[in-house]
């Protein structure tokens, strides 16, 4: 499961603006025909994933209440994976 939040690099208690900002900021930096780095189509896809799953409401509860139980259900394969995403988050 992917940490969408990461991938967007916002906290889980994110307003919907904070949302569409940081889809924004992302995508004009990630965007394929602004970027040509070889990981950047995949890193655009992740976002616009991200942002289609936090934008709309229904979508982001059904996300945090999933994301809430595999963090109870698999908590180290979970927290690897978030932690992976943050520190790329960073890096960049």
């Amino acid at each position: 499961m992917k940490d969408y939040y990461a991938v967007l690099g916002l906290a889980s208690d994110a307003s919907a603006e904070a949302i569409r900002a940081a889809y924004r900021r992302k995508a004009l930096r990630l965007h394929p025909d602004r970027n040509a780095a070889p990981e950047a189509t995949e890193q655009f896809r992740d976002v616009q994933e991200a942002y289609e799953a936090l934008s709309d409401a229904g979508r982001r509860h059904t996300y945090d209440e999933n994301r809430r139980r595999n963090l109870l259900d698999k908590p180290l394969e979970t927290a690897r994976e978030i932690w992976k995403h943050y520190i790329e988050g960073i890096v960049q």
